[in-house]
């Protein structure tokens, strides 16, 4: 007797790439004066002038940031 397979069909649901929320962070106050670990932060941010934005993928690191130098941003979602 022959083997037989049964086939059964999954039905798979199709993955939906969310979009990713970006955080738009501006150096609005000076870090000079303030303590190393804050200027650290800032840099790490990839802040290096006044005024300069540059945009974040959103994630607990990244608040976590803003928040020890929340003080020296303007943050927008």
């Amino acid at each position: 007797m022959p083997k037989t397979e049964t086939k059964t069909k999954r039905k798979t649901k199709k993955k939906t790439k969310k979009k990713e929320k970006l955080v738009r962070v501006t150096l609005v106050k000076s870090p000079i004066g303030y303590n190393i670990s804050q200027k650290r932060t800032v840099r790490a941010l990839g802040l290096r002038k006044m005024h300069q934005t540059v945009e974040h993928k959103d994630s607990a690191t990244l608040r976590g940031m803003l928040a020890k130098v929340s003080h020296l941003l303007q943050v927008e979602e």
